[in-house]
């Protein structure tokens, strides 16, 4: 591995004469000097980057140019920094506190979308990590090819469908999976099979991973997804019926994260909740939607705090009722209290 162009932010930072800015105030620093053409930016309001619109700040930011570009980043990292890849922060609540490490931002940047062959039975297409999901639906709709549709209801990025298995109206991502793209933290990328995972409900496990370790040392890049010949007509129909219910049943004017929880073996998550009386329950600014049961919103000035509190009285409340524990889908990071 190269170690010339190994960094640390700190001798950055004095290379370009730039401090770390007070709280609050985010700024940029100039990356080509290391032959990285991404952005960087120091203390990035993370509330800007996740649909609760709460949260904390990152410490660094970075958004890169394309995957070479990534590779090369990940590559001249120093191996103990803390790396979170994000999308669209749609099922993401960072803790007021901020994030210590780096936040890769790969939405509207690896971008790249293609129809790699089509013959008339299928048609295979590529779509990289930082695609919406909803643009994939359209995308196979427009090309004649079906089963991507529910697609359209995840509001979330390729990438962050991939790492969870996201899915909606009875269909799931890995179901259309040929095979991903992944970028590891040395930034090598490969190929990986489905084989290789354990793919579960809203859940994806790397089969034998030689090292357990808290930290992520891979992420998807892309994905490619093998999906059947249809009618042009029927699929866009498809789209809107399954558009227009997601409005009909989803808080969509208030800013949330989709679905809070897990359903149970048996059961919905919904359900549960609203037996027990759960609708409408606040803590400050963030409500247990009277819409969705199964829906947190910010009402217009929740913290990170508000709503992971209400998350775990949630959980509390349905297990003490029920006996059924309710298990996270939205993923919570970040260090607890506020930044001073």
């Amino acid at each position: 591995m190269n170690t010339e162009n190994r960094w640390d932010m700190g001798s950055l930072l004095r290379d370009t004469g730039i401090g770390m800015p007070a709280s609050g105030e985010a700024k940029m620093i100039n990356m080509n000097k290391l032959g990285i053409n991404g952005e960087m930016r120091l203390r990035e309001p993370m509330s800007k980057h996740t649909s609760w619109r709460a949260g904390g700040c990152a410490e660094r930011y970075y958004i890169p140019a394309d995957l070479r570009d990534l590779a090369v980043f990940l590559r001249d990292l120093p191996t103990d920094e803390p790396v979170y890849v994000v999308g669209l922060g749609s099922n993401l609540l960072v803790r007021d506190g901020g994030l210590r490490g780096t936040v890769v931002a790969v939405h509207a940047q690896l971008e790249e979308l293609q129809l790699i062959e089509h013959n008339g039975s299928n048609g295979l297409i590529y779509a990289g990590a930082g695609i919406a999901c909803a643009k994939i639906a359209r995308f196979a709709a427009k090309h004649r090819l079906a089963d991507a549709e529910f697609l359209a209801g995840i509001p979330g990025t390729v990438g962050g469908a991939l790492a969870m298995n996201a899915g909606c109206f009875g269909a799931e991502t890995w179901q259309v999976v040929e095979r991903v793209q992944i970028i590891d933290r040395s930034g090598n990328v490969f190929i990986r099979q489905p084989d290789d995972y354990e793919v579960g409900y809203r859940s994806i496990k790397l089969r034998q991973s030689p090292i357990v370790t808290a930290k992520e040392t891979e992420w998807f890049a892309g994905g490619y997804f093998r999906l059947p010949c249809g009618d042009q007509t029927e699929s866009r129909q498809k789209i809107k019926r399954l558009l227009a219910r997601r409005i009909a049943s989803q808080p969509l004017n208030q800013p949330n994260a989709g679905s809070v929880f897990r359903n149970p073996p048996g059961d919905y998550e919904a359900r549960l909740i609203e037996a027990c009386g759960l609708k409408g329950l606040s803590i400050g600014g963030a409500m247990v939607s009277g819409k969705h049961a199964n829906f947190i919103v910010n009402t217009g000035n929740a913290t990170a705090t508000d709503i992971e509190a209400l998350i775990m009285l949630v959980q509390n409340r349905v297990e003490q009722k029920t006996g059924i524990e309710l298990i996270q889908e939205v993923r919570v990071i970040g260090d607890a209290g506020r930044q001073s």
